[in-house]
């Protein structure tokens, strides 16, 4: 197993996974458009995406976008989309592709990570727990659509 920072020669295994990601999150599977927005993130170099493969087979990623918290005055990370593949889950894919954002936060000097997660998504959050995140008790998130 591999676990490195995507470029655009893994266009195509990404963009699956991403697809993928999307249709658990009950949006309407768009392969295209999925390759068209990854595309663009790579090109533009606006998210750090790792991507986790074994014997050629892309089985997870995670994408993290960089932000900054006023209050500290330092750089934060997203982590705003990790996924893998049903049959490749249960292996510790998750973990490892936290452990490599969580190295990205470290290097950059970055004073936290946060994430957000579906209610419902109860095995994701057993564990982002078990690795140490811990649910905001303190601020509501609110979110207003354009």
């Amino acid at each position: 197993m591999e676990i490195y920072q995507a470029s655009m020669k893994d266009l195509e295994g990404v963009s699956a996974l991403f697809n993928s990601y999307r249709v658990f999150y009950k949006q309407a599977p768009d392969m295209e458009a999925a390759a068209e927005y990854i595309k663009e993130r790579l090109e533009k170099k606006d998210s750090v995406i790792y991507v986790v493969k074994k014997e050629g087979n892309y089985l997870g990623f995670t994408q993290l976008y960089p932000t900054f918290s006023s209050i500290s005055m330092k750089k934060a990370w997203i982590l705003n989309d990790l996924y893998v593949d049903a049959e490749a889950r249960k292996q510790g894919i998750g973990e490892v592709l936290i452990d490599k954002a969580k190295e990205l936060a470290a290097v950059t000097g970055a004073v936290s990570l946060s994430l957000s997660t579906a209610h419902d998504n109860i095995s994701a959050q057993r564990l982002y727990e078990k690795i140490g995140f811990k649910r905001d008790e303190q601020f509501y998130h609110y979110e207003l659509s354009i």
